[in-house]
């Protein structure tokens, strides 16, 4: 018996190795990025990457949008144009997302860490030398607008928070990134991630609508465009190697003296509305919860959200909470 197992696990180590050894599946085809990119594209460089963002109309207030995870500023598509008559838009793609550059090296400097997702966000700030923004954030780029508005409130004049990822703030567990380092488990990773990403993607998007029969065929396309952009697998995967579980974000928001409005969709079963609905109740904060919607309100009932975004910007302060000293 001993004798027949040992061969049967000698048989299975082969045929793994076998199948790792065999061409990876199919990539959608990489196209250069002027093919990607937009007419109202920008890009700035940040620690020497290359980051992707827009930016519409010249008015006050400023509002910095920060997309979740798999999202692209391609999510704030329904609202910005309708923002900017009223406002100035700043919307970026993340790294690993979107057409923002995909480093495959880098220094002391991590692009993918959870710290250097603040530093981003505040050289976008300063390049258009904004000094106190509106931060809305969508998913887990509310998690970013929080840890932004933790380490620098001075320069936020507000949170806007759409189903955050607060409760639910992903990092992997510290004893499987060693693991993941792993050139067989990133090699085989890698291939699971190719071959299931679409099918991955398009599933994500219907639980993240409400109604997921208005995903039509170009909003699916939107989705999938930056899968075209270089190195999108391995970016996605270094993201995933560097992110942290952010801690203190409940407590630091009960006590951060910002004006602070909390949406959610009534039918939201990527961050369960009860979640948003306990978020709000814990810090106690304004929410809002929006009838026949989902996770992306932005997407979905952009009339609704704008409604809510407009009452809650037409009773902010004049000012900044903090003291005009106290701004950049």
């Amino acid at each position: 018996m001993r004798k027949m197992l040992t061969v049967l696990f000698i048989m299975i180590v082969l045929l793994f190795a076998g199948w790792l050894l065999l061409p990876g599946p199919d990539l959608p085809a990489t196209a250069p990025l002027s093919e990607l990119v937009d007419s109202d594209s920008r890009f700035i460089e940040v620690e020497g990457l290359q980051l992707h963002y827009k930016k519409r109309g010249s008015r006050d207030p400023i509002f910095l949008l920060l997309h979740g995870f798999g999202a692209s500023l391609y999510t704030w598509r329904e609202i910005m144009s309708p923002m900017a008559t009223q406002a100035t838009i700043l919307a970026y793609d993340r790294p690993a997302f979107g057409l923002t550059e995909r480093p495959m090296e880098w220094g002391l400097w991590n692009p993918y860490s959870d710290s250097a997702q603040v530093d981003i966000a505040l050289a976008l700030l300063d390049h258009h030398r904004v000094t106190d923004a509106i931060l809305v954030g969508n998913s887990a780029g509310g998690t970013v607008a929080v840890q932004v508005a933790l380490r620098a409130p001075e320069r936020v004049r507000a949170l806007v928070l759409i189903s955050p990822a607060i409760y639910q703030t992903g990092g992997l567990p510290s004893w499987v990134k060693p693991l993941m380092r792993l050139p067989p488990v990133r090699y085989f990773g890698l291939r699971v991630l190719r071959s299931s990403i679409q099918d991955a993607g398009n599933s994500l998007a219907r639980l993240a609508w409400h109604d997921p029969t208005l995903l039509d065929s170009e909003i699916m396309a939107g989705y999938g465009r930056p899968l075209r952009a270089a190195n999108w697998d391995v970016g996605l995967w270094n993201f995933i190697l560097a992110s942290e579980r952010p801690t203190g974000l409940v407590g630091g928001l009960a006590h951060a003296q910002l004006p602070l409005l909390i949406v959610t969709g009534d039918d939201d079963r990527v961050i369960p509305t009860q979640d948003t609905v306990r978020l709000a109740s814990e810090i106690g904060a304004p929410l809002i919860v929006l009838d026949a919607c989902g996770h992306v309100p932005q997407e979905e009932c952009p009339d609704k959200l704008m409604e809510a975004l407009d009452a809650f910007v037409a009773d902010l302060p004049a000012q900044h909470p903090t003291s005009p000293a106290d701004r950049l």
